[in-house]
């Protein structure tokens, strides 16, 4: 068996998936909404003293000081908040304590304030438990209005928190509030917030949208640099694959099944990069986010992931160098990346697919820990695999092949180490930044981890490039070594090149050594 087992096990198979979601990509595009929030019917929940919905987090830039005009330009340099058919529903009950006659029977209040002013948001008294809404006491002391929201004014712009009513009247159950757009002038981790403080108001519900515009488009703040960044990677992907191209196309008649698999990793890596900019292009022009298009997307960095891993383990356990198949381990290297591939899928899924907020969602904890696990075993493997291909290099004493393991084992503990002092930078950062206030450098976190892989796989390519050696140092020994009995049957149906020469003078030693035993018996057979 040859390296075509990806192809066959693992790449094959994908194609209908591919093929189906690439379908789907063109013909049928659901959109999940990102910076345009959609809220269907969403219930309040009860907080403390209040009842209380979280309408959205996002990063905003500050709207550009040489737009003062406004405009309907998507890059018109404007920053807002814009609040769209918001209606809220009270419970038949709750209206049915009021009369037709009555003015105002029931407030909600729509809150937006930067998360650098979130204590400007409750109170407490006599130091007792944090409220949202404004108490008897704490009417007293804060001077606030009893059965509304308390806010203490921002100490930098005493507009801020920004804070918007809307009434119920009479006995009606349904009331709307008026489309308005809030201007940010300031840049910051905006949070909304819809909350109602009258206890009659249980069972409030809510539907509408609001839209998060940033001053060059939709994209939220956090994923902004992205798009620039999937740019640039695009072009190390491009770079690479025309270097690797141009020896590929120059020494084609020895290429290895290993050289086709990091071709294979290289495609899909560009294929990848171009895909992200596409995605977050749509996203930052359009405010919403397709299903469909993100989940194809998201599929095939999942499998660029997957076959890369494969690549490294197979590479450690000594395929297409030392030995020509994984042998009995196939079946557990297939096991493996169907598992790594599915736990990917799933994290990748939770974390991009309908993101709505610049906050992740507490499910993405649970999905990273059997990508994390997974991850540990296999460099656990790796480094186990790669030990003893070493040794058996060491022992046949082949310091080519040695010299490249050794090469390819110090780029493995360089991307580990590097890799095990980013995750402890990560754990740092999100443990210290609770309500992610430094927003605008988060996006720094995830694309370390594409540029770390596009980095060990130049390391690859560098060692194992096409060349006219290819062939030779595939299975055989260099020149005047023992061949064992696998060497033998990988080379043999090759006579072209050095190898043919090698397998020659070794036949040609075997003849002398035979004809000098034949003699040796015949004296001995004299003596006698």
């Amino acid at each position: 068996m040859d390296f075509s087992f990806l192809q066959t096990k693992i790449i094959k198979p994908l194609i209908p998936f591919l093929s189906f979601s690439l379908l789907l990509f063109t013909i049928i595009p659901p959109p999940a909404h990102a910076s345009i929030h959609i809220y269907n019917a969403d219930t309040f929940r009860e907080v403390g003293n209040a009842f209380l919905l979280p309408g959205g987090s996002e990063g905003l830039l500050s709207a550009a000081s040489s737009s003062s005009s406004a405009s309907s330009s998507l890059h018109d340099g404007h920053s807002f908040i814009r609040f769209e058919n918001i209606t809220f529903w009270r419970t038949k009950a709750s209206a049915d304590e009021h009369s037709d006659m009555e003015h105002s029977t029931g407030l909600v209040q729509v809150v937006i304030f930067e998360a650098a002013d979130r204590n400007n948001i409750g109170g407490s008294a006599y130091g007792g438990q944090r409220s949202i809404c404004c108490t008897p006491d704490l009417a007293k002391l804060e001077g606030c209005k009893q059965g509304e929201v308390i806010r203490i004014p921002s100490a930098t712009d005493i507009n801020w928190p920004f804070v918007l009513n809307v009434q119920f009247g009479g006995n009606s159950l349904i009331t709307n509030m008026d489309n308005a757009d809030v201007p940010i002038t300031k840049t910051g981790m905006y949070n909304l917030f819809f909350i109602a403080c009258d206890p009659k108001l249980k069972g409030l519900v809510m539907s509408g949208k609001t839209m998060w515009k940033n001053p060059d488009g939709y994209l939220p703040g956090r994923m902004a640099p992205l798009r620039k960044f999937y740019v640039y990677m695009a072009l190390a992907y491009l770079v690479l694959s025309v270097i690797w191209l141009i020896q590929y196309i120059r020494f084609w008649r020895d290429i290895l099944q290993l050289q086709h698999c990091i071709t294979a990793v290289i495609a899909l890596g560009l294929f990848e990069m171009i895909l992200w900019y596409f995605e977050f292009a749509n996203f930052n022009n359009t405010g919403m986010r397709p299903v469909v298009i993100t989940t194809w997307v998201v599929t095939v960095g999942a499998i660029r992931k997957t076959i890369s891993r494969i690549l490294i383990l197979s590479i450690s356990m000594g395929y297409g160098v030392v030995r020509p198949t994984l042998g009995g381990l196939t079946s557990k290297v297939l096991l493996l990346g169907v598992t790594y591939f599915l736990a990917s899928e799933l994290l990748d899924i939770t974390e991009y697919v309908g993101t709505v907020n610049d906050i992740s969602g507490r499910a993405r904890l649970f999905l990273v820990l059997p990508d994390a696990f997974l991850d540990a075993f296999l460099i656990l493997w790796i480094f186990t695999a790669l030990s003893k291909t070493l040794e058996q290099l060491q022992a046949k004493r082949s310091s080519v092949k040695l010299d490249i393991y050794r090469k390819f084992s110090n780029a493995l503990a360089v991307t580990v180490i590097a890799s095990v002092a980013w995750i402890a930078y990560e754990v740092y950062f999100k443990a210290t930044d609770p309500f992610n206030e430094r927003w605008q450098s988060a996006w720094v976190i995830t694309t370390f981890w594409d540029v770390l892989a596009f980095a060990l796989l130049c390391v690859i390519c560098y060692l194992w490039a096409p060349s006219q050696n290819s062939q030779r140092y595939a299975y055989s020994e260099e020149m005047g070594e023992e061949f064992d009995e696998e060497t033998q049957s990988l080379t043999r149906g090759k006579p072209e090149g050095d190898v043919s020469l090698v397998k020659l003078e070794k036949k040609e030693k075997d003849t002398d050594n035979t004809d000098v035993s034949d003699e040796d018996d015949t004296e001995e057979d004299k003596r006698e």
